[in-house]
């Protein structure tokens, strides 16, 4: 199989996955406990999110000692395209539930 295929399908193969990823483009940073709050999903399925979600790159850790911190990495280009994409999605169904 392709390899983008195969990444694409890593990154939205989940619901939960799709929550985390929504939570880090939203929060920029956060520790797992918060994302655990904020997506209200347990703490070893936001663990098992975020550990596909750093191979694809789009979501990097960082360590400060035991304390682990989940970034949304800007500086990948995949990771900007699926911001833009959830932004301007949310931005049209807002419109329409406006209108």
């Amino acid at each position: 199989m392709n390899k983008n295929k195969d990444l694409i399908e890593e990154i939205f193969s989940s619901k939960g996955r799709v929550r985390v990823l929504r939570t880090l483009i939203k929060d920029q940073e956060l520790n797992i406990s918060e994302i655990a709050r904020k997506t209200r999903l347990s703490h070893t399925s936001v663990e098992e999110h975020l550990e596909k979600l750093c191979k694809t790159n789009v979501i990097i850790e960082k360590r400060f000692g035991r304390i682990r911190i989940f970034k949304f990495n800007e500086n990948n280009s995949i990771a900007k395209i699926i911001e833009e994409m959830f932004n301007k999605i949310e931005k049209l169904l807002g419109e329409e539930n406006e209108g």
